[in-house]
């Protein structure tokens, strides 16, 4: 894992908070995500951060695999939401749309998805998404 940016630090999923406030409080287990795109922000940062059990923990159970390994090389630059549909706090499911700038190798790229959360338990989880 990546060292995080610390409490004072900017938060990688660019929402303008630092990091303690924002994905950080969530990756250290001091709060769960209120909504579909507060989870799709953490779990950017947790990539960027290499943090697997974070992402692991998200996951939801009927799709999570058995193995996730991070790629150290791939450096995310940036997230940009595209779109959301559902997922406040009082939905069931909810899809983020999202566009995530990286480079890799010196070359550069978008992953562009549109994931699927669903909210059990009071817990919001990634289930699976549909590459753009």
């Amino acid at each position: 894992m990546r060292e995080d940016p610390g409490i004072a630090g900017n938060c990688a999923c660019l929402s303008g908070e630092v990091y303690g406030e924002c994905c950080g409080r969530f990756h250290s287990g001091g709060a769960d995500a209120a909504t579909a795109e507060q989870l799709m922000r953490s779990r950017y940062t947790a990539f960027v951060l290499l943090n697997v059990e974070y992402l692991r923990k998200t996951w939801h159970p009927s799709t999570v695999p058995a193995d996730l390994e991070l790629d150290p090389a791939m450096d995310w630059r940036r997230l940009d939401i595209v779109s959301t549909y559902r997922g406040g706090p009082l939905d069931a499911e909810g899809i983020v749309e999202f566009k995530a700038y990286f480079r890799h190798d010196g070359e550069r790229g978008v992953h562009h998805e549109t994931s699927r959360f669903v909210r059990e338990n009071r817990r919001w989880y990634y289930v699976d998404a549909v590459l753009a």
